[in-house]
């Protein structure tokens, strides 16, 4: 399974979602998926209709710049890093 890890900004939003996670999954869109069917609505914070990732959400799979078509193995390390702006 792949680690997941999330922006601190994340899971104050949804009851239980941890930073750090394991998920089952093919893909980082799937990985996506599935938190969503655990924590609906997370989807939603991290995709635009496309679908695509927002603008402001960047994430690497063992150091590499993804997409949602990315491909994960068993021991792919996911970091989902949520941008920051300001003046």
């Amino acid at each position: 399974m792949a680690e997941l890890h999330l922006p601190a900004t994340l899971p104050p939003l949804f009851h239980d979602l941890p930073r750090r996670l394991e998920v089952d999954a093919a893909t980082v869109g799937e990985a996506i998926e599935r938190l969503d069917e655990r924590w609906p609505g997370v989807r939603d914070r991290l995709c635009q209709e496309g679908p695509a990732l927002r603008a402001h959400i960047n994430v690497y799979v063992d150091r590499e710049r993804a997409t949602l078509d990315t491909r994960l193995d068993a021991r792919s390390r996911v970091d989902v890093v949520a941008a920051i702006s300001g003046g």
